[in-house]
């Protein structure tokens, strides 16, 4: 994931973006595979938080964002490892 400044209105337009485009159906999945792979529990509960707000990024301060965000790419990472 690139590195995004959260104090930049262009920056919070392509992160909130990135959120947005992820349904809640896609959530379930990334939690599912954060617990197979015993993610701390802090983690999944920040992806079940994204879950809950699937679709609607304003209401997400820009930090849980990109915390969210560097979980999902994580999670993408090691399943391309994988394959």
């Amino acid at each position: 994931m690139p590195t995004y400044d959260i104090n930049d209105p262009t920056d919070l337009d392509i992160i909130r973006g990135q959120f947005n485009m992820i349904s809640a159906d896609e959530w379930d999945e990334y939690i599912e595979i954060a617990e197979e792979r015993n993610l701390s529990y802090k983690n999944i509960k920040m992806l079940k938080t994204a879950q809950r707000k699937a679709g609607i990024a304003k209401y997400l301060s820009p930090k849980v964002l990109v915390w969210i965000l560097s979980i999902v790419d994580q999670l993408d990472s090691e399943e391309d490892e994988e394959e």
